[in-house]
């Protein structure tokens, strides 16, 4: 049994051993707060790990969004790109982006302080700086990154060029990234991001203070296999699903659910176009850039379109759970989403764009069916099929997926994983 440093007294300890104390973790992240799905996955992980007894520390980026923190006078000072700063602090921030020599010395002194056995990085870029990276690794401790995106690829990230998959810099080299203004179709934002990623190219920072590389699907990790990655080798951990606090319904619902952030790459353009074909009732959860241009494409092509807005928690999950089906029709290279398993969790089979890592998490005719992504015939086709599929066999891929979830995608089995990584890593982790 392990026990939490603290908790006992020096004169307890002395009397029992066997006692031995939890692993400690540095979490690093930019953002301290739900803003994105790596956010959520960074926080998730913190969480479970203190409920199963292990010492937690968090280093991020200072925000008035944070949730709180014991550790958050060690945090780094805010950079939230966008805002009205001075021309001498966009300056400074700048410079950030390649090395934040702030952000370096802040997590050195917490190392020196916290002394963790492992350091476990996810979203990074452009705030906190692969300083963090390089700092900790000096420090002894050994380093993991989760890539929940493909910044170590692709300068822009998401492999996204003006809303269209493009892997040009593979082929033509970064410069690709400026001559095509990828970042937001900004020639500074663009011109920035390649100086970055050139330099950190150079430097082989990324190649020589991470340790190891998680990627929660194999998709990324075949991505980086045909872009050439000779840097520090992968784990793949998929993500997980709080089974025990996601509570199933079966029973099919007469509608198809998206939730999500409404924006282009998300395909919800293909997707009202195919509920207009296929004459099926859809609802769209959430909130995002897409919005108004969506509604429009309602109004104008009669789609049987409920919108939602945002929602969290229970209200959310009530959503799920009163669906046939969640859709997820992503036209970029998704990672390995959580909507997939909190679908799975809620008894609720998925239909999947078949791109990025959505396939590798759909068992066609057993937790879902796939459709040709960008394609929204294909889609209405999928469509077509539920609504007139027996609600026997829905409730039987519900109950397929909920059970793939308890097997394979629990808490318990994605802490086990993170161990086994930890310790090929290097981390003195007692069993």
């Amino acid at each position: 049994m392990y026990y939490l440093r603290g908790t006992l007294s020096l004169h307890h300890r002395l009397q029992n051993p066997h006692i031995i104390e939890m692993p400690k973790i540095l979490l690093v992240n930019s953002y301290h707060y739900r803003r994105g799905g790596a956010d959520v996955v960074y926080l998730e992980q913190g969480r479970l790990l203190r409920e199963m007894g292990w010492r937690v520390a968090e280093f991020a980026m200072r925000h008035p969004k944070n949730e709180p923190s014991e550790f958050a006078e060690h945090f780094s000072e805010e950079i939230e790109y966008g805002h009205d700063y001075s021309a001498f602090a966009k300056l400074r921030h700048a410079t950030k982006v390649i090395y934040s020599f702030e952000a370096a010395r802040k997590i050195r002194e917490l190392i020196r302080r916290e002394r963790p056995d492992v350091v476990h990085a996810h979203n990074l870029y452009h705030h906190l700086s692969p300083s963090v990276l390089h700092a900790a690794k000096q420090c002894g401790v050994p380093v993991l990154l989760t890539t929940h995106d493909l910044k170590l690829l692709c300068p822009a990230i998401s492999m996204l060029s003006n809303s269209e998959i493009c892997e040009e810099c593979k082929v033509s080299g970064r410069f690709s990234v400026v001559r095509k203004r990828c970042l937001k179709g900004s020639l500074a934002l663009s011109s920035l991001v390649f100086v970055e990623s050139s330099l950190h190219a150079m430097s082989g920072i990324y190649r020589n203070s991470i340790d190891r590389l998680i990627s929660p699907s194999r998709f990324f990790i075949e991505k980086f296999k045909e872009w050439g990655w000779t840097g520090a080798p992968f784990s793949h951990i998929p993500n997980f699903a709080d089974v025990e606090s996601l509570t199933p319904s079966f029973e099919p619902g007469n509608h198809f659910l998206y939730f999500g952030r409404l924006s282009k790459e998300k395909g919800l353009v293909t997707l009202v176009d195919a509920a207009a074909k296929s004459g099926a009732e859809l609802w769209l959860v959430g909130v995002g850039p897409m919005e108004e241009g969506l509604r429009r494409q309602v109004e104008a092509s009669g789609a049987r379109v409920r919108f939602c807005g945002f929602q969290k928690g229970a209200a959310l999950w009530d959503l799920v759970r009163s669906s046939k089906a969640v859709v997820l029709p992503s036209e970029w290279y998704e990672n390995a989403p959580l909507s997939i398993l909190e679908a799975y969790a809620c008894g609720k089979p998925a239909l999947g764009a078949r791109i990025g890592g959505i396939p590798e998490m759909i068992r066609p005719g057993e937790t879902g069916d796939m459709f040709e992504s960008g394609n929204s015939d294909d889609l209405a086709r999928v469509l077509n099929h539920y609504s007139q599929l027996p609600d026997a066999e829905v409730e039987a891929q519900g109950r397929e997926a909920r059970a793939w979830v308890e097997r394979d995608f629990t808490i318990q089995r994605h802490v086990d994983r993170l161990v086994d990584a930890y310790r090929t890593a290097g981390a003195r982790i007692d069993p």
